[in-house]
């Protein structure tokens, strides 16, 4: 666990900088940085996407993983957690829904998330998350700076998210082959280019949905192996 207290503890300081920072960086400058940091979020998903083992199982838990989210409706439920957040933060900044559901979605969804907690629950080797810890606190900064305290508030989710998947791992040891974990790290990074695409509003995907796509390569290799 110790890899996701430091990447909480990155967000929560970074997230405390951009604050502190806030109405100190121009509309300009923010929207120039966040677009960078899009462009590296796409960036970062097409790279992991093309990690995957099989295509036809990545289009599966794809397609199922949306039919799971939509029945769910995941995105809604979070957007109604991030709401009665706000809601107990009244006379603060009218954006923390937003950051808290946007930050949450950056920073759990993706291969380094789960790559590093499944790394750090299997092995103890904390190097995946720490180097996560560095990206996630910089782009903290520039998030906090525009979308407020729901940043600092998604360490909380990060650290529910990659905690469980750190837990878990060793019980889940036998199922973790390789083309498992290359599988789960192309759906989440398909996500992660979705996430991407959003914040350079050129899509309105609602990613949340998306969510269960994650973990299905790990029930196809059980029935797999059942049947």
């Amino acid at each position: 666990m110790l890899g996701t207290i430091v990447n909480c503890a990155a967000i929560i300081l970074g997230g405390a900088l951009g604050l502190v920072l806030k109405g100190g960086l121009s509309k300009k400058i923010s929207d120039t940085i966040m677009n960078g940091l899009a462009l590296c979020i796409v960036y970062i998903g097409i790279s992991g996407a093309l990690k995957r083992d099989n295509d036809l199982v990545v289009i599966i838990c794809m397609a199922l993983g949306a039919l799971i989210g939509e029945l769910f409706d995941i995105d809604k439920l979070l957007q109604r957690l991030g709401d009665s957040i706000e809601a107990r933060f009244k006379g603060g900044s009218n954006k923390i829904s937003e950051g808290f559901v946007s930050a949450s979605l950056i920073y759990c969804v993706g291969a380094m998330a789960i790559m590093g907690s499944l790394q750090s629950g299997l092995t103890g080797n904390h190097e995946i998350l720490y180097s996560k810890s560095i990206i996630d606190g910089v782009s903290a900064i520039i998030f906090a700076s525009s979308l407020g305290l729901g940043v600092m508030l998604s360490s909380i989710s990060v650290l529910l998210y990659q905690g469980l998947i750190t837990l878990c791992a060793s019980s889940l040891k036998t199922l973790l082959v390789g083309s498992v974990v290359a599988n789960m790290t192309a759906v989440g990074s398909l996500l992660i280019l979705a996430l991407g695409l959003n914040m350079l509003k050129i899509t309105k995907i609602k990613v949340a949905n998306l969510l269960p796509a994650i973990f299905l390569p790990i029930i196809y290799e059980l029935i797999r192996l059942v049947f």
